[in-house]
């Protein structure tokens, strides 16, 4: 009897053992495991021009929240997770696209930087987002690269119930040099749904300038919900070595996104609910003491601070924009003309809004 039980025991554990160890190969060939630093695809067109020397730019950054407008409350728009919608609707991500390429159009910028992008999601319909915009847009904007900071064949989450796909991209009418992904550090949880978390990463693009330099482009979006760790430190702190190193190389820079941080001076103005979201000390004091970054810590927090409000929270009780968590920031190489937050007409279409920059190449 004792050794039928024990053979029983064995082949029970042995079980459990190749359960345990088919599930965890699952999850990990549906999941997202990039390297520490990546290249990435480039697309570039015959006959791309190339920048040159002393040329303005205009860049157009914008977190455009998947296409899907501003009609809903999505579930992860309140801590507690209890937002009452799930997804968008074709025709609002229909219009949601006419929208953005028609101010892509009308303001002309000469390189695009979008965070928040889908590709392959089910909440979608499995459209790569990148490609339908360009399909939209005149013929000189087919130079492109991208970098994804989130895939998953299927994530067991209630609202999800099917894969994701997420990715930052670069847009350009001209030439693209190399492209590489950074990946930045992640929110820890536990071993099974750290796998199906996002992989934030910042995305650098070079762009070759006429006089045998070059111009390093950055794009990126921060996690958001990270309280009660220490992500967001760790996120900031890559930021930091990253610009210094570049600067130290002596190299023209800028990199712009949502960084889902406020600027030091503007958490004390907003309301308990806005409050929870934010440390006391922002993060970000230390970029705003070693670098340029737009705004300006006078205009993010002077009598005209609504100027360079970003973010338009999707919960009803907000009715306007009211934090700014989207940036650029630059080397000292680089000569800003203008710069300013596209909020004429833009309320509607994202819970962010563009900002546009436009630079000297030097």
């Amino acid at each position: 009897m004792l050794k039928v039980l024990m053979k029983s025991l064995k082949w029970i554990t042995i079980s459990l053992v190749v359960l345990v160890v088919t599930l965890s190969i699952l999850i990990w060939n549906i999941t997202f495991h990039p390297p520490a630093l990546q290249e990435e695809v480039v697309v570039n067109q015959t006959n791309t021009p190339m920048l040159e020397s002393g040329q303005s730019v205009k860049i157009l950054s914008w977190n455009v929240q998947y296409m899907s407008g501003k009609n809903y409350e999505f579930w992860y728009d309140r801590l507690d997770g209890d937002g009452p919608d799930i997804r968008a609707s074709k025709a609002d991500i229909d219009q949601t696209f006419n929208q953005i390429a028609q101010l892509i159009i009308e303001k002309n910028p000469d390189i695009i930087l979008l965070q928040e992008l889908h590709d392959n999601a089910k909440r979608t319909d499995y459209e790569d987002q990148l490609e339908r915009l360009l399909s939209l847009l005149p013929p000189e904007y087919n130079n492109y690269s991208e970098s994804f900071y989130w895939q998953a064949g299927f994530v067991p989450l209630p609202q999800i119930m099917g894969s994701v796909g997420m990715k930052l991209a670069v847009i350009s009418k001209y030439k693209l040099g190399n492209a590489l992904r950074h990946q930045l550090a992640t929110i820890k949880t536990d071993p099974i749904s750290d796998q199906f978390n996002f992989r934030r990463a910042i995305q650098e693009v070079s762009l070759p300038i006429n006089n045998g330099s070059q111009l390093t482009l950055m794009n990126t979006h921060f996690d958001a919900f990270a309280q009660g760790s220490n992500t967001m430190q760790q996120q900031v702190a890559y930021l930091e070595k990253l610009l210094t190193d570049k600067t130290a190389k002596g190299q023209p820079w800028m990199i712009a996104g949502d960084l889902n941080l406020l600027p030091p001076g503007q958490y004390e103005n907003m309301d308990a609910t806005a409050r929870s979201y934010y440390q006391p000390k922002s993060e970000l004091t230390g970029i705003y003491q070693q670098f340029n970054v737009i705004p300006s810590l006078e205009q993010a927090n002077g009598a005209n601070a609504k100027e360079w409000f970003t973010h338009f929270p999707n919960r009803r009780e907000v009715t306007a924009p009211d934090r700014t968590i989207d940036y650029f920031v630059h080397s000292d190489q680089l000569q800003v003309e203008d710069a300013k937050v596209l909020q004429k007409n833009t309320w509607h279409i994202s819970d962010h809004l563009p900002m546009i920059v436009t630079i000297a190449i030097p």
